[in-house]
């Protein structure tokens, strides 16, 4: 057979199926979201100032896309100009949780600076949460064909170790194979992260992480969301704010002194 130009020669498209589809929105419950902006005005209340602080966005299981609380760990620091998260208080945290609640993203505050999006900092903070929440909440979301150079194809009690020896990749089988499609299943799992201010303004984005489960390509994605606030009938009430005051207290840590790198700063 003759081709009358190379165009004629086209590489088959390679083979994907959808499975589940990762979140396009940030669904959070009302109740949550007042509880964030008031854990700004606690800070300010109880430690004279604002301080950049952080905590942890809680789903149930069953729902792990929807904000239904907002969790406040012991920062390990807080300044007005910089906070930072470590793998350890994630997994404290969690381990805290009743069993049917998950971490699945952070929100953090920028207190009173017009510093209205995320920094370098937030970025590096965002790595740390974005590895152990996809641990968690990673799900099969797609069959992708893999194309395998030099793959051979041999047959049960019918190969030697020559054979065995050939190619990158063997695949022994009972019966004898002519042609062999192969998909794997890519893994993803997403993690939100918010950012709001005194002055009640709200940031936020999902970032994304993919992974193949034989070719062990990885993938990291972020982008914008819209953050779609939602009824939950609950409210938070005073005994709520009182014992979110008493939080505040133990768990909001100003410091005695400024790193040499602020968060504006850090690229």
């Amino acid at each position: 057979m003759r081709f009358k130009s190379l165009s004629e020669l086209k590489r088959r498209d390679s083979y994907e199926r959808v499975l589940a589809d990762l979140p396009q929105a940030i669904a959070v419950a009302e109740y949550a979201m007042a509880k964030a902006f008031k854990i700004n005005e606690l800070v300010r209340a109880v430690h004279k100032e604002s301080y950049e602080w952080y905590g942890f966005t809680i789903a149930t299981r069953d729902d792990p896309e929807l904000i239904v609380d907002i969790g406040l760990p012991r920062n390990d620091q807080n300044l007005v100009e910089y906070t930072s998260i470590s793998p350890q208080s994630i997994a404290a945290y969690q381990e805290s949780l009743p069993p049917d609640k998950v971490i699945n993203g952070w929100i953090h505050s920028h207190g009173s600076l017009e510093y209205r999006q995320f920094s370098g900092t937030d970025e590096r903070n965002q790595v740390t949460v974005l590895d152990y929440v996809t641990a968690l909440l990673k799900k099969p979301i797609a069959k992708r064909g893999v194309v395998i150079k030099d793959l051979v194809l041999l047959v049960k009690d019918q190969c030697t170790e020559k054979d065995i020896v050939r190619g990158n990749v063997s695949l022994i089988t009972d019966s004898p194979i002519r042609e062999a499609s192969i998909l794997e299943t890519i893994y993803g799992g997403f993690c939100y992260a918010i950012v709001v201010g005194d002055d009640g303004w709200h940031r936020q984005e999902i970032h994304c992480k993919t992974r193949g489960i034989l070719s062990g390509q990885t993938g990291v994605s972020k982008k914008e969301a819209d953050l779609l606030v939602v009824e939950s009938g609950r409210a938070l009430t005073e005994p709520d704010i009182d014992a979110l005051r008493d939080e505040v207290k133990e768990k909001i840590q100003p410091a005695s002194r400024t790193p040499e790198r602020f968060e504006r700063g850090c690229t």
